[in-house]
């Protein structure tokens, strides 16, 4: 089995430092000192002492900020060294992952946001537990989504980022990551979820900028696209033995299908039917059901500002095949001993490891073509990757371990409280970031990336096969939810474990792992593991009693417009959380007239009134009483004026053709 991105450089002495020019410095300088003085800004400008405050600034976003930033968080440094480094490999089929994403923006704007919003739900738990009255599966898919973002997201980025700063900053790892670090965990803790989103958007137009101004050097540099078309197929290194050994072709010739997306569903490394209903199966559930992502949409002011927020993001989503994955090839026809190198001694020799070189493709690039001051905003634009994905990633797992654990280990939690909780959880996740860097300088680092990239693969796709059954089929109940999406965890869990345990397979080194595990391709299982806890879902939801109407307004695709008040499952849980909060629950983290505890609580924007609760005072505790709910509140109620409602509809469709004609021209 092999994955769309392998190895990392480990050799600090690989590629030359790219900022060796004071003006690269400066203006790298600048740019760090411009988004700690944004984070900072935020914080004195925002409000940030209650729930929807930190976590949704509110409910407030413009479409530009949910796009700008629903681009930076899903852009890291793994896409810069991950997709350009497979395009050196095999091509452009990679760049199908990038294009699959704005049809489902789409699917997310149009279709599962409304239910989330109308759901009235801070985290994307917290529907589940809406939809189905279980605090479990809530708890389940919390715990499910820390694991996937320590041990997938977080690693992965900082395993790349790490490879950034030694190969192509010539930094020590330890001293640029600190320092990384301190800036993000300063405004994201102090600043909220506003500070990330104004952060971002700072970070997407330098992203866009940096990465279209090296495409436009990378193509001036080697002639222009048909001179890819060209030469790419010609691009081989010169030395393919070493000793008595001698590659294998499929090792160092590119492949004859390399301009092509769609590739023979056998012996392709992207067969088709993995693309078409694989790679939409993994997007599904990381577009859809993501808190990182779905955190932008429930902080939209309007219904138009979110679906024009995916739809900016689903255009710009159209550009890494060109600005990423194609400069990756082109650095393979400029660069080929490196890019390319196939032999043991000659890849150590490049970039440190033994069997592959191409992550280095899009830093050779980076180094070799730029321009001083150029460089230095490339290098900018690397940075805001990373910055970017690991923000987004603490302020969405900091979401999810305050309402969606805390609350069940501590019921009775004030607001206040709850407001301390994420921003210490904020700090654990930096720490466990921190603990990531030692790993990537043992000999097992490049198995390491390798088995990051596997994880999602897979443990998604029956969270995937979980939302996609809870909002289309009602009949589907809690007790077959809960089992189907733990029987897919399960079986997930064992194949990963297997594939770990035979580790890796290379080109140049047979593997000895049984072709029942590892000769099914991760696509192909990811389908199969969504057919199987789909079908489980299901036939256990057929034996148990059904969830009635009166449960699901609003909450499931056949009831979408109902007009008739809900009583949500989970009436009986709030109402005897805010019961207890409110009647016997002091607040435990009560102001003191010092002044270094006022001073705290400006910085981190603690409201100094400890009257807040995390839920409704006796008022609304009345109301739920008799059954009433949260969606008629003005955050769960945001309608479209039609005019808004028409360009929206018109410029989805626009960017669905548009990717359509792009999948044609390059099938």
């Amino acid at each position: 089995m092999s994955f769309p991105w392998h190895a990392i450089p480990t050799d600090s002495n690989a590629v030359d430092s790219g900022i060796s020019g004071a003006v690269d410095i400066i203006v790298m300088v600048l740019y760090l000192l411009l988004v700690l003085g944004i984070g900072l800004w935020t914080m004195l400008t925002s409000s940030r002492g209650t729930i929807e405050e930190f976590f949704l600034d509110g409910r407030s976003l413009a479409w530009w900020q949910i796009g700008a930033s629903l681009f930076a968080s899903n852009v890291g440094t793994v896409h810069f060294m991950g997709l350009a480094g497979t395009a050196a490999t095999s091509g452009i089929a990679v760049g199908a992952f990038e294009w699959n994403g704005p049809f489902l923006l789409c699917v997310l704007g149009w279709i599962f946001s409304p239910f989330y919003i109308k759901a009235g739900v801070v985290t994307v738990p917290e529907y589940l537990r809406k939809r189905f009255g279980s605090c479990r599966i809530q708890f389940l898919l919390a715990v499910l989504y820390l694991f996937l973002f320590i041990f997938n997201t977080i690693a992965v980025e900082i395993c790349t980022g790490a490879m950034f700063m030694r190969l192509i900053l010539g930094l020590d790892v330890y001293l640029a990551t600190i320092v990384l670090l301190t800036i993000t965990g300063t405004y994201t803790i102090t600043g909220g979820f506003a500070a990330v989103i104004y952060t971002n958007t700072l970070h997407a137009g330098i992203i866009v900028l940096g990465s279209v101004l090296l495409m436009g050097y990378a193509f001036k540099e080697v002639g222009g696209y048909q001179e890819v078309v060209h030469n790419y197929l010609k691009a081989k290194p010169s030395i393919i033995r070493e000793g008595n050994w001698t590659a294998k072709p499929e090792c160092y010739l590119p492949r004859l299908d390399s301009f092509s997306i769609f590739r023979d569903p056998i012996t392709g490394d992207l067969p088709w039917p993995g693309v078409i209903f694989g790679i939409s199966t993994l997007s599904f559930y990381y577009w859809c059901t993501n808190q990182i992502f779905v955190q932008r949409c429930l902080a939209g002011k309007s219904m138009s500002h979110v679906k024009g927020g995916c739809v900016m993001c689903g255009y710009l989503k159209l550009l890494p095949m060109f600005s990423v994955v194609m400069p990756g090839m082109i650095s393979r026809i400029l660069y080929p001993e490196k890019v390319a190198c196939v032999t043991p001694s000659e890849c150590r020799k490049h970039c440190g490891t033994r069997t592959s070189c191409s992550p280095i493709a899009y830093p050779l690039l980076v180094v070799e073509l730029l321009p001083r001051g150029v460089r230095g905003l490339m290098l900018s634009a690397l940075w805001s990757s990373l910055m970017s994905s690991l923000t987004s990633v603490f302020n969405s797992a900091s979401a999810l371990f305050t309402m969606d654990i805390y609350t069940q280990i501590r019921p009775m939690a004030t607001e206040k409280e709850l407001m301390v909780t994420g921003r210490f959880f904020v700090i654990i996740l930096l720490a466990v970031t921190t603990f990531w860097v030692p790993l990537i300088e043992t000999a097992y680092s490049e198995q390491l990336f390798h088995y990051m990239q596997a994880v999602m693969s897979y443990l998604v796709p029956p969270i995937a096969a979980t939302f996609l059954l809870a909002i289309f089929c009602k009949r589907v109940t809690e007790q077959g939810a809960f089992w189907g999406l733990t029987c897919g965890l399960l079986i997930g869990f064992l194949q990963m474990a297997l594939v770990f345990a035979y580790g890796p397979q290379t080109c140049s080194v047979d593997s000895k792992c049984p072709a029942i595990i590892c000769g099914l391709h991760y696509l192909y299982f990811a389908i199969l593991l969504f057919l199987v806890s789909l079908c489980t879902i299901l036939g256990i939801s057929l034996f148990t009693d059904p969830i009635p109407d009166k449960h699901l307004h609003r909450l499931c695709w056949s009831l979408r417009n109902s007009e008739e008040r809900r009583v949500d499952l989970d009436t009986e849980i709030r109402k005897r959380r805010s019961t207890s909060t409110f009647q016997t629950q002091p607040d435990v983290l009560k102001e003191t007239q010092s002044c270094p505890w006022k001073v705290l609580g400006v910085f981190c924007g603690l409201e100094p009134d400890p009257g807040h609760k995390v839920a409704p005072e006796k008022t609304t505790i009345e109301k739920m009483e008799h059954g009433a709910t949260f969606e008629g509140t003005k955050h769960s109620d945001r309608s479209e004026s039609p005019h808004w409602r028409k360009v929206v509809n018109i410029s989805g469709c626009l960017l669905i053709l548009i990717t359509v004609l792009c999948h044609i021209l390059y099938y």
